[in-house]
């Protein structure tokens, strides 16, 4: 760690009127080794439907650590660039190696870079919102007396600008064309290396069965946020209709079902579908239509591989690339990823119908008696 982290926590923001504590910015509220405070963003052309990329870029003032990847899924191809550094004073530094984020105009546009190199990806996008930022329900989960999940969350969907460069064959993007969503978040999740469970060995692992899906139309967007435990309880959900005009509240769509299609002996979700039941109103339908999976967890940090965690010490600077086909990445791995999927999306609502495009999220980890799942390495039937 470096001198000055060692001997002065003072950095340029603490200037700044924003203090949460009586302690310097860089010391957060918790001690919880878990703390993390990410960026994430996801790009994609809507007139094309075989390339989804996917951004992260986070910190972990209680591990030292900050870190950032880029996974790009373009046909068969699974394009990853990762980098690990220590974390200094300065949390205003969002830069990771050849990585970084730039706020523009707060809660509106950013920039996200990651400077050519030696790997087989590089960009500088531009990211502007087309609707407010909309903070989601507070995501709280315990295990005994741990607290497992406690996060904040907002998101936003928008356009992009700027150029991609995928093996070294430039391309514009330009935002009547290019469209995604990204997301802040922060609080206490599990990040770094594994930590002894102690007791709650004796309860097993949590299930983590996730949909989280951000669908963008031409006048509004929806969000569906839900986590269920393994009897199907709801831990935390949402489904809200954002709308483009500032001071306009989101509308509530009502409780979120969904309906999940799994390819027999895997966990692999092939389709879905959604409604929303609001007390006294029509059903509110949405098909979602899978067009390009991205398995966010292979390669990134996520916690697949022992040897690249979210948070993980890896030393003052490392950045690495990686390349596999997405085909081939071993079915057994794929059941505990989160599979981000770039999803067309029909939308039936009181004989209306709309078509729309954007992320749907999910990941069905662990046990869950809806779907037939006993243990951890159950599959489809």
């Amino acid at each position: 760690m470096s001198a000055d982290f060692a001997g002065n926590p003072l950095s340029p923001m603490d200037d700044y009127l924003v203090h949460q504590v009586a302690e310097p910015i860089r010391r957060v509220a918790t001690s919880d080794r878990n703390f993390y405070d990410r960026y994430y963003f996801n790009c994609y052309p809507s007139a094309e439907t075989d390339l989804f990329l996917i951004v992260g870029l986070g910190q972990y003032p209680n591990l030292g650590v900050t870190d950032a990847f880029a996974v790009l899924r373009r046909g068969d191809d699974h394009i990853v660039v990762r980098s690990s550094k220590a974390l200094g004073t300065d949390r205003s530094d969002t830069t990771v190696g050849p990585f970084r984020v730039e706020v523009l105009e707060g809660l509106q546009r950013l920039r996200i870079v990651l400077e050519p190199g030696e790997y087989d990806l590089s960009f500088d996008l531009t990211f502007d919102a087309v609707i407010p930022a909309t903070l989601e329900p507070r995501h709280f989960r315990r295990q005994l007396e741990r607290v497992t999940f406690d996060t904040s969350r907002f998101v936003q969907t928008g356009t992009w600008s700027g150029e991609l460069t995928i093996d070294g064959a430039p391309r514009t993007v330009t935002p009547d064309s290019w469209r995604g969503n990204r997301d802040r978040s922060w609080g206490v999740r599990p990040v770094g290396e594994s930590e002894p469970p102690g007791r709650r060995a004796v309860d097993g692992i949590q299930n983590f069965f996730w949909i989280y899906s951000v669908m963008q139309f031409d006048d509004y967007s929806i969000c569906v946020v839900l986590q269920e435990d393994e009897r199907g309880m709801r831990i935390v959900e949402e489904a809200v209709r954002i709308w483009p005009e500032d001071g306009r509240e989101p509308e509530w769509l009502g409780r979120p079902e969904h309906e999940l299609k799994f390819e027999p002996g895997t966990r692999d979700v092939t389709a879905a579908s959604l409604t929303f039941h609001r007390p006294g109103r029509e059903l509110v339908s949405v098909t979602c239509e899978f067009l390009v999976s991205n398995y966010i967890g292979i390669g990134t940090g996520y916690g697949l591989e022992a040897d690249w965690r979210h948070g993980m010490w890896q030393g003052e600077l490392v950045v690495q690339g990686l390349r596999k086909r997405a085909s081939e990445i071993d079915p057994g791995l794929r059941m505990f990823c989160p599979v981000d999927n770039l999803t067309r999306f029909r939308l039936d609502d009181g004989g209306d119908t709309v078509l729309g495009t954007g992320l749907f999220e999910v990941a069905a980890i662990g046990p869950h008696a809806r779907y037939g799942f006993d243990s951890f390495t159950d599959t489809a039937r």
